[in-house]
C-alpha cells in the first residue's frame, strides 16, 4: 500500500498507507517505526476531506505507541484530541471506537473506575447501533474494570462473555491482550491454574498472529502467577509463605521477568520495561539482593521525564525508597 501510495503521491492514499503500516507495526511491537508512520498519517489527515474514523484511529494508535515508549502524558494528549474529534462528528462508529479505546487505556494505567464508565458508555452505544465487535470489546473492558476494583467473579464472568462474543466475530487483533486481562483477573481471584492456562492460550495466539504488542506484559504476568502458584495448596505441592516461595519457583519466575525485560528493551518499550523491572526488583528484594535490585530499577526509573502520577511510576518510586 505504501509503495503504491508513494508512486501516486496522493495524500489520501498516503494517509491510509501510513495509518495501516503504523497500526500493524504497533501490534508487531515495532514501536519506533509505528510512531513515525502514525505521525506522518496524522500530519496528512484533514477532517474536512477524510473519514473521521481514520483520524481517530491514527490518534489512538499513536497514543498507544507513545504510552508504551514511555511518554504517558503525551499519550493522554492524543487521546483527548481523538475524543474531541469523535465527539465533534455525527459518526457513531468513531465515537464507540473512542469510548472503547479510552476504556482500555484507563485499564492499562489500572484506573478501574474510569475504565468502567467509558466501557459502559461504549456498551450502550454499541447495543443501540448493533456494533457486535465493539460490544464484545466493551464487555471485556467492563469486566476487567470490575476485576480491577475487586469485583472479581463478576468481572471474570463478563470478560469470558466478551471474549466468547469477540471470538464469534472472527476477530484476532488484540486477543492476546484481552486474554491477559482475563488471566490477571484469575490471578487476583486465586484461580492460578486457570490464569496460567489462559496465558498459555494468549502466548499461542501471539506467536501465531505475531501480535507482540503485549508480549512483555504476558511474560511479566506469567512470572507473577508462577510465584503465586507456589502459595496455593494442591496435590503434591509445597505450601510456603507469601514472602518465601520455593527456590525453584523463584528461579522460574525470574526467568520470565528477565525475558519480559529483554523483549521490552528490543521494542524500546520503556513503560513495559519499568513494570517488568519492578516485578524483578521485588523478587530480588525478597532474596536479599537489594543493591542489584536498586541499581536496575533506578536505571529505568531515571529514564522517565513524565507520567509521574501514574501507578507504575509511583510503585517503582516507592520500591526504590524501600531499597
Amino acid at each position: 500500500m505504501l509503495s503504491l501510495a508513494r508512486k501516486e503521491q496522493d495524500p489520501a492514499l498516503l494517509l491510509w498507507a501510513h495509518a495501516t503500516v503504523g497500526a500493524a507495526s504497533t501490534h508487531r511491537g515495532e514501536l519506533t517505526s509505528a510512531r513515525a508512520h502514525l505521525e506522518q498519517g496524522i500530519n496528512l489527515y484533514d477532517p474536512q476531506k477524510h473519514r473521521t474514523s481514520l483520524g481517530v484511529a491514527c490518534l489512538f494508535y499513536l497514543a498507544s505507541t507513545l504510552s508504551t515508549l514511555g511518554y504517558p502524558d503525551q499519550a493522554w494528549q492524543k487521546i483527548r484530541e481523538a475524543i474531541a474529534l469523535a465527539e465533534g462528528q455525527s459518526d457513531s462508529h468513531s465515537l464507540v471506537y473512542a469510548l472503547v479505546r479510552t476504556a482500555l487505556f484507563h485499564l492499562s494505567f489500572r484506573e478501574g473506575y474510569n475504565a468502567q464508565q467509558r466501557a459502559e458508555a461504549a456498551i450502550v452505544l454499541a447495543t443501540e447501533q448493533e456494533f457486535a465487535h465493539w460490544l464484545a470489546i466493551g464487555t471485556i473492558a467492563r469486566g476487567a474494570a470490575l476485576a480491577e476494583q475487586g469485583h472479581l467473579e463478576e468481572g471474570i464472568a463478563q470478560m469470558r462473555q466478551g471474549l466468547a462474543a469477540y471470538q464469534a466475530t472472527g476477530a484476532e487483533a488484540s486477543r492476546p491482550w484481552f486474554l491477559a486481562l482475563l488471566a490477571a483477573g484469575y490471578g487476583r481471584a486465586g484461580r492460578i491454574a486457570e490464569g496460567l492456562n489462559t496465558l498459555a492460550e494468549a502466548l499461542d495466539v501471539m506467536h501465531r498472529t505475531e501480535d507482540r504488542h503485549c508480549a512483555v506484559a504476558l511474560y511479566q504476568l506469567k512470572g507473577e502467577l508462577t510465584l503465586k502458584r507456589s502459595r496455593v495448596r494442591g496435590p503434591g505441592s509445597t505450601v510456603t509463605s507469601p514472602q518465601h516461595p520455593i527456590p525453584s519457583t523463584q528461579a522460574e519466575a525470574e526467568s520470565y521477568f528477565l525475558k519480559a525485560i529483554a523483549i521490552a528493551r528490543r521494542q524500546e518499550a520503556k513503560s513495559l520495561e519499568l513494570g517488568a523491572t519492578t516485578s524483578l526488583a521485588r523478587l530480588w528484594q525478597s532474596q536479599g539482593k537489594k543493591e542489584e535490585a536498586r541499581q536496575m530499577l533506578a536505571e529505568i526509573y531515571g529514564w522517565f521525564t513524565e507520567g509521574f502520577a501514574t501507578k507504575g511510576l509511583q510503585e517503582a518510586k516507592a520500591l526504590l525508597e524501600e531499597l
